[in-house]
């Protein structure tokens, strides 16, 4: 296992269309959720502890080697939004073209041809975490980090806000992060049944609504 990979993996600049997305910060920034970077730190806690835990748990469950076609049914089931599902697919689609290229093997070929259109990203995550010679624990960390990295980095474009408070966000949550990925890889251990499913439902409920805007600066 080599740490540098997981640089690699969790880099935003690696090319896996995450930079056009803003995990519902968008539409949480025009209803007045996210005014300033108080309000980003009470965003980004929720979503990591709600949909980051439960997509860190597939992703977990990946990279330990749990049937990829078994986990997309399961991240199906935890998403009831189409656009997120869909949303989903696309950034799954993407980073499986960046894995396949970063670190070629049979597996991730695999998964192109049984998902022509896309699997869930956390599992493709999970994945090429597996491909990059990682942990369960590893790929739990990636998407706790991009669960609140993402939007953290969309509120500095929508309220040009400072990044240095921005960054600062992500830095008081790092111990949240590592609970995230430590209580994800454990689930991920006991089986997919067993992974979390916790949601939340004003993500869902805005996600729809943002996908029907008619110009919006971010994908989701």
């Amino acid at each position: 296992m080599t740490r540098a990979a997981l640089l690699v993996l969790a880099d935003g600049r690696f090319p896996a269309g995450g930079h056009a997305h803003s995990g519902g910060a968008e539409a949480a920034v025009k209803a007045g959720r996210i005014r300033d970077a108080r309000d980003l730190e009470t965003f980004c806690r929720g979503r990591l502890h709600t949909s980051g835990l439960t997509s860190a748990g597939l992703a977990a469950a990946a990279a330990l080697g749990h049937d990829p076609a078994a986990l997309d049914e399961a991240a199906d089931a935890r998403t009831p939004s189409p656009a997120l599902r869909a949303t989903a697919r696309r950034l799954g689609r993407q980073m499986l073209r960046a894995a396949r290229a970063t670190w070629p093997g049979d597996e991730l070929d695999a998964l192109a041809r049984a998902f022509p259109r896309g699997a869930h990203q956390p599992v493709v995550l999970g994945l090429a975490a597996r491909a990059a010679g990682l942990g369960p624990r590893d790929a739990a960390h990636c998407v706790a980090y991009e669960t609140v990295g993402g939007p953290a980095t969309a509120a500095v474009r929508l309220l040009s806000l400072d990044p240095f408070q921005a960054t600062a966000v992500l830095a008081r949550l790092a111990p949240e992060m590592d609970q995230v990925a430590e209580r994800a890889a454990r689930a991920a251990h006991d089986g997919i049944d067993a992974l979390p499913a916790a949601s939340a439902p004003l993500l869902d409920i805005t996600a729809e609504q943002h996908a029907a805007w008619p110009v919006r600066l971010f994908a989701s």
